[in-house]
């Protein structure tokens, strides 16, 4: 079984469109008809976001911890318990390609950081923040990012390195880290594609959506 993990705060106007894009890529040919269990981890929500998913037909499990890290862990915790071999991690503001966890397990390694790429940005960014954005980042094979919103992981070696650490952020990296240390073999590939989105308030603080922001100040 493939699991899908999602930590969500307050996600209501992104939410249903993500677990869309999720369902339609739990059905690609190339699984096999292997099964795929999605959950979705309500952490401090007090919007819509439990309806939606409710909605969509996918597991809930709720806290009140208001830690990424955590959340993720949670998740990963009752996905490998119910039999999970592999553990696909997105957000809740991003869509993924209908071949996103077919790419994945095609890569065949232990580990898989994919590249994300921002969609409609909103419109306090700057034509300047965009074109330093599209410099910087290494949209290739090999490149050397991490995103919790594009991230896959055998159930074994997410076991060895020791899980999602509980931190309010970075806990992807950390945990990359961590696979890395374990002699974990981890494809650094474009071949798994989500997009994300680029609005001016993200929910984790210090993650992707403040680097986008830092950006502004650079161009």
């Amino acid at each position: 079984m493939i699991g899908v993990l999602i930590p969500v705060h307050n996600e209501e106007q992104h939410l249903d469109q993500c677990l869309a894009t999720i369902q339609q890529a739990a059905h690609h040919p190339g699984l096999e008809h292997e099964p795929v269990s999605i959950i979705v981890v309500l952490d401090s929500c007090t919007d819509g976001s439990a309806q939606i998913a409710r909605a969509r037909g996918v597991m809930t499990l709720e806290l009140q911890a208001r830690n990424v890290g955590q959340a993720r862990a949670a998740g990963a915790r009752q996905l490998i318990g119910l039999g999970s071999r592999w553990l696909a991690c997105t957000d809740g503001d991003g869509n993924v390609a209908e071949d996103w966890l077919y790419q994945q397990l095609a890569l065949q390694a232990d580990a898989v950081c994919g590249t994300v790429t921002p969609g409609q940005w909103s419109e306090g960014y700057s034509e300047a923040a965009r074109i330093e954005y599209q410099r910087r980042y290494q949209h290739r094979e090999g490149h050397r990012h991490v995103h919790g919103a594009n991230l896959g992981i055998s159930a074994q070696a997410y076991q060895q390195a020791g899980g999602f650490p509980a931190l309010a952020c970075h806990e992807d990296v950390h945990l990359v880290r961590e696979l890395e240390l374990s002699g974990a073999r981890i494809a650094w590939s474009c071949r798994p594609r989500v997009t994300t989105s680029a609005r001016l308030d993200p929910r984790a603080q210090g993650g992707f959506g403040d680097y986008l922001r830092s950006l502004e100040t650079s161009a």
